[in-house]
């Protein structure tokens, strides 16, 4: 029987979900991040406790929520409390694993930009923010971020810092005392990313299937590097990309998209 065919946006949420074991306590960010951690809850990792910044805690919505107040999260939640809670108690008490996020731009040491592309007082473009994603990447046990990857995103410069990663590489983290081990994973659209021992900066472990070492490069805007051994991503399951799609068609119809 032949392989399931996919996308690459796809490949991306499946390997990103895969990273979230059962049992995992996670910070959830909205989009990307939020649709892999779902899919984890639906498949691999029923146990998952997924959380988001508007306070509810054990999550199971039904359909992707469209930001973090959306009702759905609180009706499917274990329970929901203040957002200082969430911040004071769970994570600054260390009790979060796993946060998980999104970004605009990053850079090799794993920095992203959340708040505006260009100049800061005259920006091209306004973006939604830093939100908690400062707090989340600084106080985390360890960070995962999701997003897609081309030579706007994967930047050699931040356009403007929000949220620190491994900062100016080496050490650089721990000497301003953060406490989070930082982005352990970066996942795209056509590969997997970690930090180098030692100098922190981000490079390529796994490749995705039917991706090229030069289709990489060309989607990065720094000279990226490749660890000495790469593996090639594991194709999604036909139950991944089932679990997927039914998700994500629940979602477009309850959101009357396609109406």
């Amino acid at each position: 029987m032949s392989a399931p065919e996919f996308t690459t946006n796809e490949m991306m949420t499946v390997a990103a979900a895969r990273m979230l074991a059962n049992g995992t306590v996670c910070f959830v960010g909205i989009g990307l991040p939020s649709q892999a951690a779902n899919l984890a809850r639906l498949t691999h990792a029923p146990e998952v406790v997924l959380i988001y910044e508007s306070g509810p805690i054990g999550t199971r919505p039904d359909v992707l929520p469209l930001s973090i107040g959306d009702g759905v999260l609180a009706e499917s939640a274990d329970t929901v409390v203040p957002t200082h809670e969430i911040f004071r108690y769970w994570l600054q008490g260390g009790h979060i694993d796993v946060g998980f996020l999104g970004a605009a731009q990053i850079d090799r040491f794993g920095n992203i930009n959340t708040t505006v592309i260009g100049d800061y007082l005259h920006p091209k473009v306004r973006l939604p923010g830093a939100g908690g994603a400062p707090e989340i990447a600084d106080q985390s046990g360890e960070v995962f971020v999701v997003m897609r990857q081309g030579p706007r995103s994967f930047v050699r410069r931040l356009d403007f810092l929000t949220t620190g990663g491994y900062l100016t590489g080496g050490d650089a983290r721990e000497k301003r005392g953060i406490k989070g081990k930082g982005p352990t994973r970066v996942i795209t659209d056509l590969c997997i990313l970690e930090p180098e021992t030692g100098s922190r900066e981000l490079v390529v472990t796994h490749v995705h299937p039917g991706v090229t070492h030069d289709r990489i490069r060309e989607a990065t805007g720094w000279d990226i590097r490749f660890a000495n051994d790469v593996s090639e991503t594991a194709p999604p399951t036909e139950t991944e990309l089932a679990t997927l799609r039914e998700f994500l068609a629940r979602t477009a119809r309850a959101h009357g998209e396609g109406a």
